[in-house]
């Protein structure tokens, strides 16, 4: 399955500078506000060095990563929900991603123009986060206006969507995002189905100076989107989309040894893709053969037949068991014969949730 996440941000914040290094896609980049007026949409691989280790150990024909896909869209400013800028046409765009990672600029650079005069990420972050409140009330108030007269009349369901709609547009005004409100599970169905912009889950991307990256603890506007975030459980990751490019455009062992020579452990990509599955509450199987290794992205908490039905729907209809190993375990025991022997392949049957780093074969019959 793909993972839609959308990158937004005010102009000039390095959204663009970070989607092109992550993508290599070629999006324009430019020191000036709305210079990526459609969205653009880059897929990329999922790194897994379990994939790499699977691969070593099968030796299949060949290795097939799991995807990933970002959309940049352009940068919003302040009235966007009242149709200032570029207007509503990127709040749309928002509608269509599964989360939003939320650039923040943290640097300091006269030679980059910041829309509002001066670097104060909390400033950006709550104009942002107003002009995606103030569509959400505009989207909640037309709705409210439809069943309101039907509640006044003791309709029942009328009744229960005025009162969700009703706590809504009160944390609204408040300015509160649908996702800080809290609801009971049955409510929060109904809640869903709005597809509210600011219901949808949100990390925030810290983009610092080349030279800070190293310690960026002590970047005071790090430091107080962290504060922000930590208020709705937000998570806060840090990246300089200038290093991104830079590894960008390296490989294999090149990207390798400079990511040692600066000290850093593993990417901004790497980073935000795992920030970003855990978000989703995502996870990974996989399915390994001599045809192929491959990565599945499915959602926590799934069966064995749903799981299934990402390859295939066949395989979900006519599912019939999943032979199943822990990856540790196969890693551990050093091939999949060995793992039978010992007894750690399973036999799961249509009730089996299946876990992050499952090594799957399926067996249908349809």
């Amino acid at each position: 399955m793909a993972l839609t996440a959308g990158i937004v941000g005010l102009p000039n914040v390095g959204k663009s500078t970070l989607f092109n290094a992550i993508t290599q896609a070629g999006a324009e980049s430019a020191n000036y506000p709305f210079c990526t007026i459609d969205p653009n949409v880059g897929i990329v691989e999922v790194p897994d060095e379990r994939l790499n280790k699977l691969t070593e150990l099968v030796n299949p024909k060949k290795t097939i990563p799991t995807a990933f896909e970002f959309t940049d869209i352009a940068g919003i400013v302040k009235g966007a929900s009242k149709g200032e800028g570029l207007g509503n046409q990127f709040l749309s765009h928002i509608r269509q991603v599964d989360a939003i990672c939320h650039v923040v600029r943290c640097f300091q650079d006269d030679n980059i123009t910041h829309v509002s005069g001066t670097v104060d990420p909390i400033s950006d972050i709550e104009t942002i986060n107003l002009e995606l409140i103030l569509a959400d009330l505009e989207t909640v108030t037309k709705r409210i206006q439809r069943v309101e007269k039907m509640a006044r009349q003791k309709d029942k369901e009328a009744m229960i969507e005025f009162d969700i709609l009703s706590k809504l547009k009160d944390g609204f005004e408040e300015e509160k995002p649908a996702r800080s409100i809290e609801f009971t599970d049955d409510q929060m169905k109904y809640v869903k189905g709005l597809h509210l912009l600011t219901q949808k889950p949100i990390l925030y991307v810290t983009n610092v100076g080349e030279d800070e990256l190293l310690d960026a603890e002590s970047n005071e506007h790090v430091q107080k989107v962290r504060d922000y975030a930590e208020q709705e459980s937000a998570e806060v990751i840090v990246i300089s989309a200038k290093v991104e490019s830079e590894i960008a455009e390296l490989e294999g062992e090149e990207k390798e040894m400079f990511l040692e020579e600066l000290g850093i452990p593993e990417s901004g990509l790497d980073q935000l893709i795992k920030a970003t599955y855990n978000l989703l509450g995502l996870a990974t199987y996989f399915t390994a053969g001599e045809q192929e290794v491959r990565a599945w992205t499915f959602r926590k908490g799934i069966k064995a037949p749903q799981a299934a039905g990402i390859i295939h729907t066949d395989f979900e209809r006519g599912f019939i068991r999943a032979e199943t190993v822990s990856y540790d375990d196969l890693v551990n025991a050093g091939s999949m014969g060995v793992a039978k022997e010992r007894g750690q392949v399973r036999l799961e049957g249509k009730d089996y949730t299946v876990k992050d780093g499952d090594v799957i074969h399926f067996r249908f019959n349809v």
